[in-house]
């Protein structure tokens, strides 16, 4: 196929994404298997699909690490879980003073979501009311989204999240379905359906992406875009494996560039009218390629992730203005 078909190709992807149709799978494999000179005619198309829903905005999102550590589960990408020997800082629930000065930064950072996250498989009674008298201050005093992370959730726990004033909740399928089993055995994807699910009929904006990277076969890249496509994400963070030394999969290598530039693309084509989020491990894997993730990827984390570092919040910012996009002032 000549360059110039090529461009028609994916100028076609395009359409049938803006037309709200779901890619063929010979389609959404065109795209990750593609010659890497086609990645900038791929990113072109899968930005008249993003410039179509979100124009040149990008939104900034900053985490807080609630809680360190002392987790029982046995994620093995995961430096806080059971199995990992990463040398990380452990601590429990942060006070409630602590989570309101993390809004306060994360306004000075200029981001509009405010993520609540907290390793453990769930909430106990205790943290729960931690989070909840934080927000409703936060709440009452900031203009920020407020996402919450806190493992697995039961109804109920996510009704008084939303009555706290809660406006989103992340909880990612991470892998594939197939491949689930191969990342952790002590909970199972449907259990991470179900905690989307509960999210989303007690009112909170559902959260729920992936992490690339942990082994997963391009169908399987396919099949999680097109599962998360079906779950109704609002927001979808895409993680590519940084390969924590002390965690099962610290041998892992990274994602090439022109490759996590085909995953973004994809999941834009796929997942057309959605937060797409360049997640944790951007700055291992893209490197000096990230400004263009932005051309599929409407959404980035600023300043460190859970526990490892993040790019200086000034360079975040003017990768932005180079672009010629803006930041998102408010995300309410």
């Amino acid at each position: 196929m000549s360059v110039s078909l090529n461009t028609v190709h994916w100028s076609r992807l395009a359409k049938k994404a803006l037309q709200g149709d779901l890619l063929t799978q010979e389609e959404a494999l065109s795209v990750l298997q593609a010659d890497d000179e086609e990645v900038l005619p791929i990113l072109q198309a899968a930005f008249q699909v993003r410039k179509h829903f979100y124009g040149k905005k990008v939104k900034l999102n900053m985490i807080i690490n609630a809680k360190s550590g002392l987790c029982p589960e046995d994620c093995g990408y995961c430096s806080q879980s059971i199995v990992s020997n990463a040398p990380i800082e452990k601590y429990a629930f942060l006070d409630k003073e602590t989570l309101i000065a993390g809004a306060r930064e994360a306004q000075n950072r200029q981001a509009g979501t405010y993520c609540i996250v907290a390793s453990g498989r769930g909430p106990t009674e205790r943290e729960l009311e931690q989070v909840i008298e934080a927000v409703r201050e936060i709440r009452e005093t900031m203009p920020l989204k407020i996402c919450a992370c806190l493992g697995i959730l039961k109804p109920e726990q996510a009704a008084r999240l939303k009555e706290a004033g809660v406006h989103r909740y992340n909880h990612n399928v991470n892998t594939s379905r197939s491949n689930y089993g191969q990342i952790t055995s002590t909970h199972t994807y449907d259990q991470r359906v179900e905690t989307v699910e509960a999210a989303k009929q007690a009112g909170l904006s559902p959260c729920s992406g992936v992490i690339i990277g942990m082994g997963e076969t391009d169908e399987e890249i396919v099949e999680m875009a097109v599962a998360l496509r079906s779950i109704d994400a609002d927001s979808i963070p895409v993680n590519f494996l940084n390969a924590i030394p002390g965690t099962p999969l610290e041998h892992r290598g990274r994602t090439p560039a022109m490759k996590a530039l085909k995953v973004l693309a994809l999941f834009r084509f796929i997942c057309p009218s959605k937060e797409i989020r360049v997640a944790g491990g951007r700055e291992k894997n893209l490197r000096t390629l990230q400004p263009l993730a932005l051309y599929a990827a409407n959404s980035i984390f600023v300043g460190d992730y859970l526990t490892t570092p993040g790019q200086e919040v000034t360079l975040d910012h003017q990768m932005i203005e180079d672009l010629g996009f803006e930041i998102e002032q408010c995300a309410l």
